[in-house]
Parts: structure tokens; sequence; C-alpha cells
């Protein structure tokens, strides 16, 4: 009897999962996969994949103001915005199109397996911290756990093969390995002792009800609709307003340093710092850092950024601050933030 319960709910779950699959790989290969294949070659071929988002071709950032603020903004939102909408897209077909018990028994265990799963799945969608931020949302309102979502989140940016790929032919092929190391210990590990430090805070009741079990939201499109604009109101609004603070006081966070301070343990932890509330596109650590250090940085404070640039930002961490406790983000920044102090004094003496 349970036997056939079981086929009969695969069968009826096969078609929504079916779905979701080809939306996934269709919005991932042309905003992600695709696009980066074509810039395998360039960074192969140039050595470079562009200018600072930063400070552009000068050695600093533009003073602080309203300009460099809206500059900033626009320069952002430009390289991410198709990623953005497909975050959007697959956080909120996340809650309606996935059997919830699926999701919870692969990603809902308080164990390591479930937070290594969750961290390798996000490896393949390759997207940023704050494109990614909505298909957290949705894990967790999926019932996966605290560790597996915070895996899931930062192994997307800091283990990305496309960056990782990018780093070896634009910076060497010594700090792209660099990465992986630390990347993976970044990304199990503080998934994982985000969960010891979770204990017993259990993920949020569902907002949006389970349209594959439940007759009165037989609906599909009317379920997306209560997923979607949810995810929007409670992510948007936040993440464009701290991309403008943050672009406008870019030059506060990475002021000019100079030559006796270029490879100080003082400039690891200050750059490890702000690269852990700074918002960048995806792969944009990159040319941040070949920049820097074409202008005289030490290799230590730039392996901390390479770190701690991608993995998180402030407007990221507001934006999933209503699916986790606020000791768990707090938890999470201060812990990238040490991993890029640590890897920024390791890369120091081995470098």
């Amino acid at each position: 009897m349970q036997v056939q319960t079981a086929k009969r709910q695969i069968r009826n779950y096969f078609p929504y999962v079916l779905l979701f699959a080809i939306i996934f790989v269709i919005g991932v290969w042309y905003v992600k996969w695709n696009p980066y294949y074509h810039k395998a070659f360039l960074a192969a071929s140039k050595h470079s994949i562009g200018d600072s988002i930063i400070s552009g071709k000068a050695a600093i950032p533009p003073d602080p103001s309203w300009s460099a603020a809206w500059n900033y903004a626009i320069a952002y939102f430009n390289s991410v915005w198709k990623a953005v909408i497909l975050g959007l897209l697959l956080g909120s077909l996340v809650q309606i199109l996935l059997p919830k018990n699926w999701i919870s028994k692969i990603f809902g265990g308080s164990d390591f397996r479930s937070t290594a799963l969750a961290g390798v799945a996000g490896i393949p969608s390759m997207m940023c911290t704050c494109c990614s931020a909505p298909v957290v949302v949705g894990l967790r309102e999926r019932k996966a756990s605290v560790g597996a979502a915070v895996a899931y989140w930062l192994g997307n940016p800091v283990l990305n093969p496309a960056t990782i790929i990018f780093m070896g032919f634009v910076l060497s092929w010594k700090l792209a390995f660099f990465r992986i190391i630390a990347g993976i210990i970044m990304v199990f590990g503080i998934g994982y002792f985000a969960n010891r430090w979770a204990k017993n805070d259990g993920v949020p009741e569902d907002l949006v009800p389970d349209a594959l079990n439940n007759e009165e939201e037989s609906n599909l499109f009317i379920s997306w609709m209560r997923a979607l604009f949810p995810l929007i109101r409670d992510t948007i609004p936040a993440y464009f307003i701290v991309v403008l603070i943050l672009g406008a006081v870019r030059a506060w966070l990475f002021p000019a340093i100079g030559a006796a301070w270029a490879n100080s343990l003082l400039a690891v932890i200050g750059l490890a710092i702000a690269g852990t509330l700074f918002i960048i596109p995806t792969a944009g650590e990159i040319p941040i850092v070949q920049s820097l250090m074409a202008f005289g940085l030490g290799v230590g404070p730039g392996v901390a950024l390479l770190m701690t640039l991608p993995a998180i930002s402030l407007p990221s961490l507001l934006m999933v601050k209503h699916v986790f406790p606020t000791k768990v983000l707090l938890f999470v920044g201060s812990a990238v933030a040490l991993v890029g102090i640590l890897s920024g004094v390791v890369a120091m003496l081995v470098f």
C-alpha cells in the first residue's frame, strides 16, 4: 500500500519537477553557462575580463557622492539584472513546483550530509550572493535546514567553476587553486557550524501553501504569484537602497593604501571586512584584485578580497534576514570575514 502511494505521488509530482528542471537548465544556460563559456576564451586570450567595477582604470574609487552611488548602481545592475530575474523566478518556483517533503528530506537535516548536498547543488547555478538569495529564501520556506541553505548560498559564488577558471587565466592558477581549497573550507565549514549555531531554531512556517497537495491552490499561476510577490517585496527594495549606499561610499571601504601597508596584516583585516560588506557582480572580484595589485596591493590583502567579496554582502544579508535567525546571519558574516583574514595571512606566508 505504501509503495503504491509513493508511486502515485511520484507520478503526480513528476510534471512539476520536470517543469522546474527545464526552467532551471534553460535559465542558467542563458544567463550563466553560455556567456561564461565565451568569457573564458576572452580571459585566456586577454588575461583580463574587464575593468574594476569599483574604480575603473583608476587607482582609487571616486569620492562619496550621489553621482558615485548612481554610477555604481547602473554599472552593477546592468551586469546582474538577468541573474536577479532568474533568482526570483527559481526562488518562487522552488516553493510551488518541488514537493516540500523532498526538500526537507534532502536539505532539511541538521547533519553534514544535507549541508554537503546543498553546497554542491549551489555550484552549477553560478550565481552571485544577491542573485542566489531569493533561491535561499525559497529553500528555507520549503524546510531546508540553516546549514544547507547557508552552504547553497555560499557555494554559488565561492565555488563558481567559471570564476575559478577566469581567475586562473587572469591572476594565476596558484591563486585559483588556493581559492578552491579555501572556498571548500568556507562553504562547507560555515554551513556546518551555522547548523550548530542555530541549534533548535526551526525553519519558518511556509508562507506559501503546497500547490501539489492543496486542492484550494490547484491554480498553479495563482500559487506562483503568491510566492513571487512576497519574495520581491521582502528582498528587492532593501537590495536597491543598499547598493546605492555602498556605491556612494566605496572610496571609504577601499581607500588608497601606501606601499608600507600594502601587504600588512592591517590591510588584510580591513579589506576582509570591506569585502564582506561590499556587493559585486559574479566574478567582479577578479578585475578588482587585478587592478589593486597592479597599483601595488600585496598578495595577502588581495587574497582576502578574493575570498570575501563574492561570498556575501550587506545587501544579501538583508535579503535573507526574515528566513534566518539574526544570530546565524551575524555568525555567517563574521565567519566569512574570518576566513578571508586567515586566507590572506596564509597567502602572505606561502606566496
